[in-house]
């Protein structure tokens, strides 16, 4: 396939290999934009059709598996045929494929065409010294891309998403998704990722979000059985659940029809191959500058080409001059230098329990200004604690915890903590000896629309007991009748504002509330659904107690230092986010309701969310809204979060964070995943995306800047020089010098200033950063072509080998000095000094770059020893370039500031 420039720069940052265990989301993306049809090969649309179709006992008779599952001997023959349940594009690349690619660039295929031309042309040493150059550059980046890609595989595999698989030899257990074989009985609940294209065998009230791939707003209920026994398209098949998809609510039971590239989403991926999520704004920065330069390329090299052929006559030797020019322009580097930045970044973050799954997300995280937050767990301890449980009127109450401990304990959906710390109490368990005294009869599973659940128990000769537990408003909804102490009384307006003035006490206490409300069923039902919820009696509520974390207070305060502004977006109730937000010392800049989002257009909220940092009673939609209004607005948004309801603004926020802990489509969706939920540690990865970002915008203005002032000196010297200022082998071999000197820019130091605030890319900077300092380098390189044309006499063509030594030494010089000059605003090596890998690397090259001409293979390179008051001078140049580098930049910080 054929590689144009457009195409190798729009993909520059695109860190595929690196990404590629954690694409489907962005992958399904791309499809539901695509125009790729959906069509999926016959083969595989029948199989899902006539699964079906099939009774459940044919099913999984014809997939060799039974009612309770495979054993382990079984599943491990069965992956030996069918291999892991990974789709292609996510596997690594083969060796010598990764190695292709890091040789079909434009730049190598250029380096290569010159050499063949100088090889045809029988310039052997030009043709090995070209293709060396080649050879080298490709092996660099192989050997960078490989060890980034070791160390990013070996991160990925500290996070990985599981599926609860029933097995016949062993209980369920969580077993990572891609050692899923066809057969495999599994369990899924309201958070899961659906792991493989899969048959429901019982389904309780099972809704998917396929949005991804139909473009469907809305979930879709799946069921155990197919309505329509005429469907043909899988998608509108009403009990097959795919890859990729996720639960939205509701429990069920599965087995695994296809995994891997067999499944639909495989497909699909193959159709449309590996494709990257949306071009974030870090690669459209990068993009910018990259053409910036490529135009300059195709301005200059022509007049280059022409100056030389019309006053030298020499046209082959134009060409191949010019052509090295369009090298020298080429910021060829670029790839290896931010692989190896942000593969430097994402290491250093593993060792602060932040693991990096999409690498240009570090840099998100160095321009973020905005981090929109959860509060439980992240302002809060990730424990919470059942501090009370009440009756309606406040006061201390067994029945209320007992009943919300059977809802607990019954429920098979998402526990969340507040289940966790409900079912501590064991105290509870023994008294109503819950294994043996009740039967669960039926569950209607949470979903965030109703913020309620409900499970109906039978106890021993009673009636059936329906019990719901969820937000209180939520309950009241379906409330008619109180209790009040042994008796219930009907629900008036007057005891629903005495209800709501004693939640309201509770919240401003910093407790969450969830009522808990009942209903006595006839016995003779097995299944129960929405419409039961109705008509039931408040019995009262279960308080619970989620303190401040102790780190949450100073981390707020490192990020305000930082420019990071938190907001904090709950689905709580407002009084205790207002507690929290008091107690953490996040002052509290207006506050927004869910239903005050509702009602807001999109231009309004966009002028709210700038002067609002707390918002509460949200929904998922709401998140989302918030988040991409925040962006529109020109932030660098990031959101953590860790529920599913928190998936939709993971995947619209610049940089997505989530924990280890949190469920699979929150994983799924996420750019960063925490071992630790802990503000501090996002401190650390904002200051570290800024350390990141300022080492690659080195190595942009050094190439810009450089590039620009040589170019200009090759066409005063072309218009006035009777040979070649420089021969084509000396510009690539001064090329290639610099590049290497670069390789340490990675690892180098970064000034604390240039810390404080968020960092992003402004093309339009970069640009005027190259008019301002890439003349000074033409001035000293005039000033070199005065030196050796009159003090050296080299102004005949007979002595055009000694000019060329003499400009190719201080080119070089001055080239590999800028970095030091343009990495930091203060004064060089006094008041900030490069790390030590990089001033190593700059001597080696500025003592190569000397020896070439002064040594043995002088002669090889067509370059000749210089005379000793060559070196008298050299110093004195060096200085006065450096001195004049630093008046300017202190003018221009003055003027435009520093980046």
């Amino acid at each position: 396939m054929k590689l144009t420039l457009k195409e190798f720069f729009a993909g520059f940052l695109r860190t595929r290999h690196i990404a590629r265990h954690f694409r489907r989301l962005a992958l399904l993306e791309s499809i539901n934009d695509s125009t790729v049809s959906r069509e999926v090969p016959p083969t595989l649309a029948n199989t899902l059709v006539d699964a079906a179709q099939g009774d459940s006992a044919a099913v999984l008779s014809a997939l060799g598996t039974h009612g309770d599952g495979l054993n382990d001997v079984e599943a491990a023959a069965l992956r030996v045929q069918y291999g892991l349940n990974e789709v292609e594009h996510e596997q690594p690349l083969p060796w010598w494929v990764h190695l292709w690619h890091c040789y079909k660039n434009p730049f190598n295929l250029l380096l290569t065409l010159l050499a063949v031309i100088s090889w045809l042309t029988e310039d052997l040493k030009a043709a090995v010294v070209i293709f060396s150059m080649v050879v080298l550059s490709t092996l660099l980046r192989f050997w960078q891309e490989s060890k980034s890609n070791q160390a990013a595989d070996a991160l990925n595999a500290m996070v990985s998403n599981t599926a609860t698989v029933l097995r016949r030899d062993a209980p369920r257990r969580e077993l990572p998704i891609k050692q899923l074989v066809p057969g495999d009985l599994i369990a899924l609940s309201a958070g899961d990722m659906i792991p493989a294209d899969c048959r429901v065998l019982s389904a309780k009230d099972l809704f998917v979000s396929q949005a991804a791939m139909t473009g469907e707003s809305m979930p879709v209920e799946k069921f155990a059985h197919q309505a329509q026994r005429d469907t043909r398209n899988p998608l509108e098949l009403d009990n097959i659940v795919f890859m990729g998809t996720n639960v939205v609510s509701g429990t069920a039971v599965a087995v695994v029809l296809t995994t891997g590239n067999r499944t639909y989403f495989g497909a699909l991926a193959q159709r449309v191959g590996a494709t990257d999520r949306a071009v974030t704004s870090f690669q459209m920065g990068v993009n910018k500058v990259s053409w910036l330069l490529i135009r300059f390329m195709f301005v200059m090299a022509p007049l280059v080409l022409f100056i030389n052929g019309f006053t030298k006559g020499d046209w082959t030797e134009a060409l191949l001059f010019a052509l090295s020019i369009a090298v020298g322009l080429t910021p060829e580097m670029l790839p290896m230098i931010v692989t190896s930045t942000l593969a430097k970044g994402a290491v250093f973050l593993s060792r602060k329990k932040v693991i990096v799954k999409r690498l240009d997300a570090i840099q998100n995280f160095g321009a973020m200004d905005v981090l929109c937050t959860d509060k439980t767990g992240t302002l809060t301890q990730d424990k919470i604690f059942l501090a009370r449980h009440v009756d309606v009127w406040g006061g201390d109450c067994d029945d209320v915890l007992e009943m919300a401990y059977l809802n607990s304990y019954y429920q098979t959906g998402l526990k969340n903590l507040l289940d966790v710390a409900v079912l501590e109490h064991v105290e509870v368990h023994r008294e109503l000896k819950v294994g043996t005294a009740f039967r669960k009869v039926d569950e209607i599973p949470f979903d965030f629309n109703r913020r309620r659940m409900s499970v109906v128990v039978e106890g021993r000769g009673q009636p059936h007991q329906l019990i719901c537990k969820g937000a209180v408003e939520e309950v009241l909804a379906v409330c008619s009748r109180v209790r009040h102490g042994e008796a219930d009384e009907a629900l008036s307006e007057e005891l629903l504002t005495r209800i709501r003035q004693v939640t309201a006490t509770f919240n401003a206490e910093g407790l969450r509330v969830v009522a808990v409300a009942a209903r006595s069923m006839p016995q003779g039902r097995d299944t129960y659904s929405l419409a039961d919820e109705q008509q039931l009696t408040l019995i009262g509520y279960v308080a619970f107690l989620d303190p401040p974390k102790e780190s949450t207070a100073p981390a707020l305060k490192a990020l305000a230092e930082h420019g990071v502004a938190v907001k904090v977006l709950t689905g709580d109730n407002e009084l205790v986010t207002a507690k929290i937000c008091r107690e953490v010392g996040l002052a509290q800049q207006g506050l927004l309701l869910g239903n005050d989002v509702e009602r807001m257009s999109d231009a309004e909220l966009a002028v709210a969310v700038e002067t609002t940092n707390v918002f509460a009673r949200l929904t998922p939609s709401h998140k989302e809204r918030i988040v991409r209004l925040l962006k529109g607005n020109g932030h660098v948004v990031g959101f953590m979060g860790d529920g599913i309801n928190d998936a939709p603004a993971l995947r619209t926020a610049d940089i997505g964070i989530s924990v280890d802990s949190a469920v699979d489509i929150a994983k799924e969706a996420a750019d960063i995943i925490l071992l630790e939920k802990s503000l501090m540690v996002l401190e650390e990865g904002v200051l570290e995306g800024r350390r990141t970002f300022a080492n690659m915008l080195k190595y942009i203005k050094m190439t810009a800047s450089s590039n620009f002032g040589n170019v200009f000196s090759v066409l005063v010297a072309s218009a006035f020089i009777p040979f070649l200022p420089m021969l084509p082998m000396h510009l690539l071999v001064q090329n290639l010098l610099y590049d290497i000197s670069q390789i340490a820019i990675p690892f180098d130091n970064v000034d604390e200033d240039m810390l404080k605030k968020p960092q992003r890319w402004q093309p339009g900077d970069v640009g005027r950063f190259m008019l301002f300092f890439g003349p000074i380098s033409s001035i000293f390189d005039i000033t070199t072509f005065a030196l050796m044309w009159y003090v050296f006499a080299a102004n005949t063509p007979e002595q055009q080998t000694l000019f060329q030594s003499g400009w190719f030494v201080v080119g070089l010089l001055t080239q590999t000095l800028i970095v030091h000059m343009i990495r930091t605003p203060k004064i060089p090596f006094l008041q900030s000094r490069a790390a030590m890998p990089l001033l190593v690397m700059t001597g080696i090259i500025m003592a190569v770059g000397i020896f070439l001409p002064m040594g043995p293979l002088a002669h090889y390179f067509k370059l000749q020893a210089l005379p000793s008051l060559y070196f008298v001078f050299l110093p004195v140049i060096l200085l006065a370039y450096m001195a004049l580098t630093q008046a300017v930049k202190g003018f221009y910080i003055r003027r435009f500031g520093w980046q």
